[in-house]
């Protein structure tokens, strides 16, 4: 049996807690939650790690046309483990 998750849309997914064969599914939902709610400004974190969520996650970004940027988070923000996206209004 499959556990329900409810999340806050407020800009931030942390992958951590999520199995990487739902991460797909799941960015594109949140981002599509997000800009229903008019935010644009969004970070996704994935972890440093050996890079797999972070591939899946700038793969995901990449198919998506209401995707306006995205980048790789400074210092401040997770450095290379969150990824920051501005979505298109």
């Amino acid at each position: 049996m499959e556990e329900t998750v409810n999340l806050t849309i407020d800009g931030i997914l942390d992958l951590h807690a999520f199995d990487p064969r739902d991460a797909k599914d799941l960015v594109v939902e949140y981002l599509h939650e997000c800009r229903k709610r008019r935010i644009l400004d969004v970070r996704i974190i994935h972890g440093k790690g050996s890079g797999t969520l972070r591939r899946i996650v700038h793969s995901v970004l990449d198919s998506l046309d209401w995707i306006e940027s995205y980048r790789l988070a400074g210092e401040d923000a997770g450095s290379w483990g969150a990824t920051l996206v501005i979505l298109k209004p």
